[in-house]
């Protein structure tokens, strides 16, 4: 009669104790994301008010589509989290190559609003598709990255590959344009590979000139060259470029410690353009103050915090690698928009994570998130362990 081998006793609190492991890191994630989506509705029902009654009629009708795409996105959310990581490195190639395809088309048959062409009209709603573009570098530089380890001894043989496709991706998002998007997507890329075996003088030699390359690219732009003078000097033009970011210094000044009370901002009132959107962050600050500021910054360092965390217990190469990536692209978009609100950093039209009125950043975002689950659910093989 055959015998059943049963685990020991030393197997079994191991992978109890993993399970913990795993189950502090997605917890420890996913508060925080909840908490901003939650602080988030209240924001945009407040925000977005006044935009859509001047629009439409209806000071609901901006709020019932950040809550339709949030849906959506907590979906999406949760089937990243499912899907195992060995499936996300076998589907990095074909989602890097539909995303390409969707920024030509975007060139080719985009609709153009607000003097760039960034978004598809996809049966009657508009998607952005530098937004995937994030997520789908993010996750083909992993795989490209982990599968050449090897290749590491000239500096063309390391780096080539990998700055070819980012190089394209950014130019495309570039050609929109959109140059707060295309510094967030090489962020991501540029982390991606710093966490990588590629040589630290090889990335900080081809950094160097991407950094310039970005700098003649604000340059070369009127507008763009427009809005870091404005950032340099706001009183120099503060009725035409620098109307915006005054405004919304104003905001936040209104605010004072705890804010003017929820669903009291006078900025919204056509005061301060893009409320919903870009300026979410100093609608919140002053309907909640500094205290709510604070507690909004908080949410995203622990979420940065949750992230990295989770990046550095992962024993795969490519899930730790993209965790890296999606991580340093939700954290560097989060500080380059809160930045740009509060004056420290040039306005560049990227929105907050989580908390913006934008249903394609919104979702990918929490997609991000999703993907993010899925590394922390990685579990090595028997033989590996």
């Amino acid at each position: 009669m055959a015998t059943v081998a049963l685990p020991s006793r030393v197997a079994v609190r191991d992978a109890l104790r993993r399970e913990q492991t795993v189950a502090r890191a997605i917890v420890l994630l996913l508060i925080p994301v909840v908490l901003l989506l939650v602080i988030g509705l209240g924001a945009m029902l407040s925000a977005s008010s006044v935009a859509g009654l001047r629009e439409a009629g209806d000071g609901l009708l901006y709020f019932r589509r950040h809550v339709m795409w949030l849906i959506v996105g907590v979906i999406g959310m949760v089937i990243a989290a499912l899907i195992p990581l060995r499936w996300w490195r076998r589907l990095a190639f074909p989602l890097f190559v539909s995303t390409l395809l969707l920024l030509v088309a975007v060139l080719v048959v985009g609709v153009r609003a607000g003097g760039a062409t960034r978004w598809l009209e996809v049966g009657g709603f508009t998607v952005q598709p530098a937004e995937p573009a994030k997520l789908a570098t993010v996750l083909f530089l992993a795989t490209l990255v982990s599968r050449r380890e090897h290749l590491t001894r000239g500096f063309w043989a390391s780096l080539w590959p990998i700055a070819f496709p980012v190089g394209l991706v950014t130019g495309l998002i570039m050609m929109q344009p959109d140059f707060g998007t295309a510094l967030i997507l090489a962020a991501g890329g540029f982390a991606v590979v710093l966490a990588s075996a590629v040589p630290i003088s090889y990335v900080i030699g081809a950094g160097l000139p991407a950094a310039g390359l970005a700098v003649v690219g604000a340059i070369i732009e009127p507008y763009r060259w427009a809005r870091v003078t404005a950032f340099l000097d706001l009183q120099a033009d503060p009725f035409h470029s620098s109307y915006q970011a005054i405004q919304g210094l104003v905001a936040l000044g209104t605010g004072g410690l705890f804010g003017v009370g929820l669903g009291a901002s006078r900025a919204r009132w056509s005061y301060l353009p893009n409320a919903h959107t870009d300026f979410v962050f100093a609608i919140l600050g002053e309907e909640t103050g500094l205290a709510g500021s604070l507690v909004v910054v908080a949410l995203f360092s622990t979420m940065a915090f949750a992230g990295t965390r989770i990046a550095l217990r992962c024993t795969d190469r490519f899930g730790r690698l993209t965790a890296i990536g999606i991580t340093t692209w939700l954290s560097v978009q989060a500080l380059v928009n809160i930045g740009g609100v509060i004056g420290l950093l040039p306005i560049t039209g990227v929105p907050l994570p989580f908390m913006s009125f934008g249903g394609t950043a919104l979702v990918l975002s929490l997609v991000g998130v999703g993907v993010l689950v899925s590394v922390a659910r990685y579990q090595p093989p028997a033989g590996m362990r």
